[in-house]
């Protein structure tokens, strides 16, 4: 299905160019069973710590269920998947701490199931402070499969990434980690010690070390199967996903309940029950519908046009070229969306505006991965404007990709083997290809305007492209669109945690 968004928005198609659950997910995944989690890996009894003469942690020492605990993960109170989490001293090994987290995510995205599993050991020192010594981290499903397993050395960690019908990949040498066995189970060491405690993350997905600090909140009485029971309340917060995780913990060392923003939740369940779902419609789920369809002017460019939200925080209301911020005093915002094309055209070679952010190869965009830069020269060719090389990419993409949700795939090399996917695919490998040009790249998580089938004019879960070509500018490889249309409203940027919580919040009360 190759055709551009007015055209979908004209015909009421059902398109499978979004992954509203995914952009969310994602993120939200990395952190519950990334190292650390925002949900508490449930180490072995304290009892087994007692038995070696060593000292040991506090993640050791804090009570807790034995066996590991299942939860439930809910979207907007809808079942979409399970997560199981476990920590335990190693038998005959008291000096040493394994965490083993899983998580399955599954849902129906228009007509087709989207299924993601994460599996991940860690090893860690079980003393105070203990070193993270070494992981495995397994990934398979919608996204694509591949094993990280990482080894502390003398002067950082190793990575060997392997997947399957290519060789093992060594990855560039990681810097030492500052991740300790505490980092592995921060809200119950905070309730321990009843005082804040700070660390770090080297996360799971993309490899990167994030500060997370985790606060004592008041405790609170809540019903739990019938029962009043006085819980402990920590809150945790990801210098990634920034997002407030709220964890309610028993006095046993339970953990019942956990709130990622209003939107998610984690609820402790049997494991039958945990991993009985509900194959939740998710991509009508999570839209935002709209009073009345938008006007032509918004699909022009230039164009144009202006709605009323509710639920959108402040933090989210940052002006900036396409998009204007007018509060009301009702606490609703007046967001004036626009879109032209860039006027400040400049050749290569170019600055990142952000420091060479926008320029880095990393695990998921791969812009330094040959078959990635062999394939930029040939769509650039003798190009030196910024501009025309964005446009020639976008358009290379939006020719040469299918668009099929059901091929997902979360690393550009990936996108380009298959030559399949959806919005997130485009724009991954869209990002991949002008970085290895020389043009500073993001990509772009919002929501974009869709009529599909019932005839509901609304906003739907989308990523798009936004490039450095002397200003910056947004495109569109999914749709074709060499300015991204006015009907693309942006909340964050490369699957940013952060827009979590804007699920099922949103209120779109007028459109003028």
């Amino acid at each position: 299905m190759k055709t551009t968004a007015p055209s979908l928005v004209r015909r009421g198609t059902m398109t499978r160019t979004h992954r509203p659950t995914l952009l969310a997910l994602v993120p939200l995944c990395a952190l519950l069973v990334g190292a650390p989690s925002a949900l508490a890996r449930a180490p072995a009894p304290a009892a087994k710590a007692a038995a070696t003469q060593a000292p040991v942690s506090d993640v050791v020492k804090a009570a807790r269920p034995k066996g590991g605990e299942y939860f439930g993960l809910y979207l907007m109170d809808k079942k979409v998947g399970w997560l199981f989490t476990d920590l335990e001293v190693l038998p005959g090994q008291p000096a040493r701490v394994k965490t083993t987290n899983q998580l399955v995510f599954k849902a129906m995205v228009g007509s087709r199931v989207s299924e993601r599993m994460h599996d991940e050991e860690r090893i860690y020192e079980a003393k105070p402070g203990g070193r993270l010594l070494s992981f495995v981290v397994k990934q398979t499903g919608d996204g694509g499969t591949q094993t990280l397993e990482g080894t502390a050395t003398a002067n950082g960690f190793q990575v060997v990434r392997k997947r399957p019908g290519r060789p093992d990949e060594t990855l560039p040498k990681l810097p030492p980690t500052k991740e300790r066995v505490e980092d592995a189970d921060p809200p119950r060491v905070a309730l321990l010690r009843k005082a804040k405690v700070t660390g770090f993350s080297l996360d799971g997905m993309d490899l990167e070390s994030y500060g997370l600090s985790t606060t004592v909140e008041p405790e609170e009485q809540r019903t739990i199967n019938g029962v009043q029971v006085k819980l402990g309340k920590a809150v945790t917060v990801s210098e990634k996903e920034k997002v407030p995780v709220v964890s309610y913990i028993t006095q046993r060392g339970e953990m019942v309940l956990v709130d990622y923003g209003t939107t998610m939740q984690a609820r402790k369940e049997t494991e039958a029950v945990a991993k009985r779902l509900d194959l939740v419609e998710v991509f009508g789920l999570t839209r935002v519908v709209l009073p009345k369809p938008l006007p032509e002017s918004a699909r022009t460019v230039p164009g144009n046009v202006t709605l009323v939200v509710q639920g959108l925080p402040a933090k989210f209301q940052e002006q900036t070229y396409r998009q204007q911020f007018k509060p009301q005093p009702d606490g609703s915002v007046e967001v004036t969306l626009s879109a032209a094309a860039p006027k400040a055209r400049k050749p290569l070679p170019l600055k990142d505006p952000e420091g060479g952010e926008n320029l880095k190869s990393t695990l998921v965009v791969e812009s330094e991965a040959p078959a990635i830069r062999e394939l930029a020269k040939q769509i650039v060719g003798t190009e030196k404007d910024a501009y025309r090389i964005a446009q020639k990419v976008n358009t290379w993409v939006y020719s040469n990709l299918e668009k099929d949700y059901g091929a997902s795939a979360d690393r550009a090399t990936d996108v380009l083997s298959q030559k399949k996917g959806d919005c997130t695919e485009h724009s991954l490998l869209s990002v991949a290809l002008l970085r290895a040009a020389g043009v500073p790249a993001r990509r772009v998580d919002g929501v974009i305007y869709m009529v599909n089938q019932d005839g509901v004019p609304a906003l739907y879960w989308h990523e798009w492209v936004e490039a450095f070509v002397g200003e910056w500018t947004q495109l569109d490889p999914t749709f074709n669109q060499v300015v991204a249309d006015a009907t693309h409203f942006a909340f964050g940027k490369e699957g940013n945690a952060e827009i979590t919580p804007l699920i099922g919040a949103l209120k779109v009360t007028a459109v003028k």
